[in-house]
């Protein structure tokens, strides 16, 4: 018995593109947490990075289910005592669309060294212009 590995180059990832408007917040990030990861492709493992890069367009237009326009709430802290910030989902939508995308994403990405490789491969741009035209990316429809 012999354990074979696999060596993936960078050749064989692709660009996808994906369009966020009037798409449910969770059910897109999902969709793009399955490219990134590369449970889409046969030579899955959770112990390498074998995902694919994505780029969000219109960011902004993302919607969210019920009340949670008004009820859904971020937190971070700054590290000093009292030092606990939060920011409404309105707020933020109109500030840093990207960073919603963005949190739900990493909340779904398994938590281990890959995550932040896996991350750096996600491009999200508020309007529906990108600069990543030179790789010619392909359209995803989730």
């Amino acid at each position: 018995m012999r354990t074979r590995f696999i060596k993936i180059k960078d050749e064989e990832k692709k660009w996808w593109i994906v369009d966020a408007s009037d798409k449910t917040l969770g059910r897109l990030c999902t969709g793009i947490v399955r490219i990134l990861t590369g449970k889409h492709k046969p030579v899955y493992s959770p112990n390498l990075d074998v995902g694919d890069r994505v780029i969000v367009v219109n960011a902004e237009k993302v919607r969210v289910t019920g009340n949670k326009t008004g009820d859904k709430v971020y937190y971070h802290h700054s590290g000093y005592p009292g030092g606990l910030k939060e920011i409404s989902y309105n707020k933020l939508l109109a500030k840093y669309p990207e960073r919603i995308i963005e949190h739900a994403i990493m909340g779904m990405l398994p938590k281990n060294k890959l995550r932040k490789i896996r991350m750096n491969k996600l491009k999200i741009y508020k309007g529906s212009s990108h600069p990543h035209v030179a790789q010619s990316p392909e359209n995803l429809e989730l």
